[in-house]
């Protein structure tokens, strides 16, 4: 499957690679064929900011997640320059900026992993997975995902 005509079909346009927010690599190769991208928020053209629980809903969250999943992308294939280089999403971590009581953090997770597994197959594509709720996070984002890729040979 391309990955590119797979986003094409799904009317995905990856963004610009988002900019660095400090003192740190955007996606850092390690083993043989791994690489590990830090954590990137849902900008894609606006801002958007708040907590899930409060000003954000939990469909405006899934969105969030699967904007914050366009930028890992677009970081990845800035590193790697082809997206179909990738054979396996190992794992994601989902922090969701989250109200005392909001307790669906993996329901907004579900927004980057539904993508990833429409982009590269329920086997490649359906990583490990954490979702987490924090108090806050940089900008006040309602979402930031990391992620770990494997590379074919």
């Amino acid at each position: 499957m391309d990955v590119y005509q797979r986003m094409k079909e799904l009317g995905c346009v990856l963004p610009p690679p988002p900019a660095k927010g400090g003192a740190y690599a955007s996606v850092k190769p390690f083993g043989e064929r791994l690489i590990y991208v830090s954590g990137c928020g849902p900008v894609l053209d606006k801002a958007i900011s708040g907590k899930l629980g409060r000003e954000i809903d939990i469909e405006t969250g899934m969105t969030c997640a699967r904007n914050s999943m366009l930028n890992v992308l677009s970081a990845v294939q800035r590193e790697i320059g082809d997206l179909n280089r990738i054979k396996s999403v190992v794992k994601i971590l989902c922090f969701v900026n989250s109200a005392d009581d909001f307790d669906q953090q993996p329901v907004v997770a579900n927004g980057a992993t539904l993508l990833l597994a429409e982009l590269f197959g329920e086997q490649a594509g359906l990583p490990a997975r954490s979702a987490i709720g924090v108090n806050v996070l940089p900008g006040n984002i309602p979402v930031e995902i990391e992620a770990i890729f494997e590379l074919k040979d």
